[in-house]
């Protein structure tokens, strides 16, 4: 049921093949032959790094991993324990092997690798026991092609690994946990209703994968979050705003401020999952709740909430009091809209979307803790399930789901303010 990443980063027909460090220095050097007032070395800045290919090599003792640029790439490695990653920083890359040349062996159980913001991309390495990098430099290929990664890894133990844990730094800019992605939050104008449209997944964290076309979760739910918000700013009073706007990671943390950043009064998490029975299809409606409400809601919730390992971040955990109180409040103060909600959004679909059975369900989810903000987490179907996966692509069935939507976001305003809210 673990979802299995895929390459982060889409880029340009031309670069798809594997090209060579030369032909690349060469191509560019034509456009700019022919950009006279464009400085090379400015291009350089923001250009992405291009990997072009990639072997991994090893067992369970020593794993060696090798991935070719277009030129040197600046890089950090740290480490991070519960599960025992190691995280390789890069600057922007577009990453262009196969996804099979650097599927995961020897040393390591999961290799992730993708973008995690405008100026930076990530590579974490899952390790199935403690780890350190014996090896880490880049040198220039023989043949002049461009520069190569190499990174040899070697089993330790727990102690050593733990040491290497407690004594490196993250105060480099790649690798700390900010929320430098959040939008300048604007006041929202008398009486409108401000809503938080989240794609879920995203960057590195790709999410779930379609079962006959491939397609990534983070896709589908970043083209269902735009054509919600742009239906919703359709409607007067109502100002719908998207938590990410393109192919960049955020944590499940980062999210949630952006929303009450943004002072939104409610929060919309798009997701596409996948289930081990390809039978089950039709949507899912979750909030909140400190106890499942089923095996396969805390089973959902315990894979999202794992995104911001997925992406190597390492997680904070809050006091087990301060935890229970902001759990507690936001029982006490949100849950029965987010419910409200909720009962809407089923309301809206009912003869019109397939759901699973017992379609309003609830678990702990993180990126729902938002102690003032009414949220769900809408699970639009499963990719994998044929049928849901053709409907997930399907342009105009995500525009009659944008309507849907839509009619319960305006029913639950109505009624909230019937009720005085």
């Amino acid at each position: 049921m673990f979802k299995r990443v895929r390459p982060a980063t889409v880029i340009s027909g031309w670069r798809r093949t594997k090209v060579a460090g030369a032909f690349v220095a060469a191509a560019a050097a034509m456009v700019f032959a022919f950009l006279p007032d464009v400085r090379a070395d400015d291009v350089v800045k923001v250009e992405p790094l291009l990997a072009y290919g990639a072997r991994i090599i090893g067992d369970d003792a020593r794993t060696r991993i090798v991935i070719d640029f277009d030129r040197a790439p600046d890089f950090s490695i740290h480490y991070i324990a519960n599960p025992e990653r190691v995280v390789i920083d890069l600057p922007v890359t577009a990453f262009g092997f196969p996804a099979g040349d650097l599927a995961a062996r020897g040393l390591f159980k999961d290799i992730r690798y993708g973008k995690m913001d405008e100026d930076s991309a990530r590579i974490v390495l899952t390790a199935k026991k403690p780890v350190k990098m014996e090896v880490a430099k880049v040198q220039a290929d023989e043949g002049g092609k461009g520069h190569r990664l190499i990174l040899d890894a070697a089993m330790t133990d727990k102690d050593k690994f733990a040491e290497l844990v407690k004594a490196q730094s993250w105060s480099d800019p790649s690798s700390q946990q900010t929320t430098s992605a959040i939008p300048a939050p604007e006041r929202p104008a008398n009486g409108d209703f401000i809503i938080a449209v989240d794609a879920g997944h995203g960057g590195i964290d790709t999410g779930a994968i379609g079962v006959d076309t491939k397609t990534q979760e983070k896709d589908v739910t970043l083209a269902f979050a735009k054509a919600l918000a742009d239906r919703l700013n359709r409607e007067p009073g109502i100002k719908a705003f998207l938590t990410r706007k393109d192919d960049s990671f955020l944590s499940l943390s980062e999210r949630v401020e952006i929303a009450r950043q943004n002072h939104a009064g409610l929060f919309i998490s798009m997701h596409a999952d996948t289930l081990k029975q390809k039978d089950i299809r039709g949507a899912t409606v979750y909030t909140i709740s400190d106890r499942a409400s089923d095996k396969l809601a805390a089973d959902l919730a315990d894979r999202e909430n794992l995104s911001d390992q997925i992406a190597g971040k390492e997680t904070v955990a809050e006091p087990p009091e301060v935890a229970d109180i902001l759990l507690d409040l936001t029982r006490r103060e949100t849950q029965a809209f987010s419910i409200s909600l909720a009962e809407s959004v089923l309301a809206s679909f009912k003869d019109q979307v397939g759901t699973i059975n017992n379609p309003h369900r609830h678990a702990g989810f993180r990126v729902l803790q938002a102690p003032d903000v009414p949220s769900i987490l809408l699970e639009l179907g499963f990719l994998s399930n044929r049928e849901d996966e053709k409907l997930l692509l399907d342009d105009a069935w995500r525009g009659r789901m944008a309507d849907l939507l839509t009619e319960a976001v305006k029913h639950y305003r109505t009624a909230m303010v019937a009720n005085g809210g």
